[in-house]
Parts: C-alpha cells; structure tokens; sequence
C-alpha cells in the first residue's frame, strides 16, 4: 500500500510540472504562427551636440523582415526608422542632460519584438553664440576587415570649445558616429567585393561641422555580382494620357535586411530620375510613373537600382524595352 502512494505521489509531480511547463509555452497572440522579432543587439548612444543623442544598433534578423525600428527615450518612444536603418539622431534635446534609451523591432508582420538592453548619454553643457567649426580633422586611413566591414582612423580636429562627435560618411550618406574622443572605428555591415569611399567630418556642441577629410578609398574582400541587391520581377509598360504618353514600372524591392528608400530609374542607358520616399517606402511590389513624351512608336530601353542601407548603389534590375504606342 506504501509503495502504491509513492507511485501516486510521483505521477502527480509529473503532472504538475507538465503542468507548469505547458503554461509556459510561447502563444502567438497573432495566430499565424510566427516569432515576433529578437532585440537588438549591440546598441550604442553618443552625444552628437548638446542637444542631440547618436543611437546605433545591429541588424536583427528574421524571416519575415524588419518593417521598422523604435527608438525610445525612456519610456517614450521618440523615433521610428525604416528597417533598412540601424542608426538615427534623437534631437531636441536638453543641454547637460543624461538620458536612457532603448530599440524595438516590429517585423513586416507587425510584430514587435522585445526591448533591447538600455544604453545611457549625457549631453553636454550649451555654449553661446558658437559659429566656429571645429577643424578639418587629420589624414584618414582605413583597412578591409575581411568582407563586410572596414577599419577606418583619423587624427583628432581641433574645436574652439570641444570636439563632441566624428560622423563618418560613405558617399553623400552619413552611415556612422562615434564620440569626439575616439579617432578609429569599424564600420560593419557592408557588402563584398565592393569598392567604398569614406570621408570624416568633426562636430562640436553647437551642431557645427567641419570640412570632410579626404576620401579613403577601401574594397572589401570576396565578391559580388549585385545581383543579390537588384530589385526582381521589374516590368514595364506605357500608358496615354492627355495627348501624352508616359512609362509605368513595377517592381519587388531587393531583398536587404530592412527597407529601400531611395531608387534611381535609367532610361536609354542614362539617369532619367530618381524616387525618394519620405514616408513608408513599400516593403512589397512598388510602382512608379513618369512622364515620356507625345510621340508614338518610340523605343526605350528601362532598368532601376535601389541605394542600400550602406550607402552604395545595389545592382540593377533586368533591362526592359518598351515602345509608346505599341500597348494601345
């Protein structure tokens, strides 16, 4: 009889703890069964003037894609950026103030992931009537550090004040920032095989900034034939409207780890336009029109890229050729 209660005993706890383990089982709240999102990892904040914070913070990865990222003061959230950006300016700010900040991603599911660990700045003291620029700053090296990321240097710039921040820029696209105490960094997150060109600028508290450092030219390891970065399924077709014809295309985003913002159409082998989004860029197929002209049976030859997150130019899509007229 003893032994039969030990065995009760013992097949209740099983119970129990399947119990508990059972309560503790993640439940999609969407029903789609999918994950939301991880936090992001490797969050850094920098003054970039006294009344700015520099936030950065790794690419998260997931199957369904990064919509956005949230940027929160505290509690408040304070910034939204398109997935496609791992960086961005919290501005309006006080002057001598410490402050507290994390990052959230929402998938392009709507998903939101859990916050990441908080990271602290203090912005420094306001200084009056400052219209100086700090100094250009020194000879700027760099070096590949393998296939996605290069290891940048410079030396210091000199401010009538205090140098506060060095953003660094690829291109005409500020990608990084560091404190004005630093004169290195590693810029990660970029293609291989890809040749890069980056230039330093110094900041100081009064947001003003100096002449950029000449460019540092680096190519990173490995390969790449931009087709992995070129936007697919690109069509294109004309339309007549008003005694005027124009071209319409069509085309899935290239696949990045967030959004493509920016893209730059080439028609009969030269730039005919760009499109910026300033909202939300669309994270499926995307759409553009423009204008061609009033004559009909005119050949043209059509194909569109997308600038990257890192600041390069990805491949271009499929070439198409239309003729106006012939669709009507």
């Amino acid at each position: 009889m003893r032994r039969v209660l030990v065995l009760v005993s013992a097949l209740c706890t099983a119970v129990a703890v399947l119990a508990v383990l059972s309560s503790c089982t993640w439940v999609d709240p969407d029903g789609d069964g999918g994950r939301p999102p991880g936090a992001p990892t490797g969050v850094t904040a920098a003054a970039g003037s006294a009344t700015s914070v520099h936030v950065m913070w790794n690419a998260v990865a997931t199957d369904q894609g990064i919509g956005v990222y949230e940027v929160y003061r505290g509690a408040t959230k304070v910034k939204e950026v398109p997935g496609s950006a791992h960086m961005v300016d919290v501005t309006m700010l006080k002057p001598a103030t410490m402050y507290a900040f994390t990052v959230r991603a929402r998938d392009t599911d709507g998903r939101l992931g859990p916050p990441s660990t908080q990271v602290r700045a203090t912005t420094p003291t306001a200084v009056a009537a400052d219209h100086s620029a700090p100094t250009r700053p020194g000879r700027a090296t760099g070096r590949a550090v393998g296939s996605r990321a290069v290891q940048l240097s410079w030396s210091k710039a000199t401010d009538d004040r205090d140098v506060v921040s060095y953003d660094i820029h690829q291109g005409d696209t500020k990608i990084h920032s560091v404190g004005g105490n630093q004169t290195a960094t590693v810029v990660m997150g970029l293609r291989p095989g890809t040749r890069y060109s980056f230039t330093v600028r110094a900041r100081d508290a009064a947001d003003n900034v100096s002449p950029a450092t000449a460019a540092v030219r680096i190519t990173t390891a490995g390969t790449d034939d931009g087709h992995g970065t070129a936007p697919t399924a690109f069509r294109a077709t004309t339309h007549r409207t008003d005694g005027a014809y124009y071209l319409d295309l069509s085309w899935v985003p290239p696949h990045t780890d967030g959004i493509v913002t920016e893209y730059e159409v080439h028609l009969d082998g030269r730039t005919a336009t760009s499109l910026v989004y300033g909202g939300t860029a669309p994270r499926g197929r995307a759409t553009y029109s423009f204008y061609l002209g009033p004559d009909s049976g005119v050949g043209h030859r059509v194909r569109i890229r997308g600038r990257l997150p890192d600041g390069t130019w990805g491949g271009f899509s499929a070439e198409r050729t239309v003729t106006t007229g012939a669709q009507d």
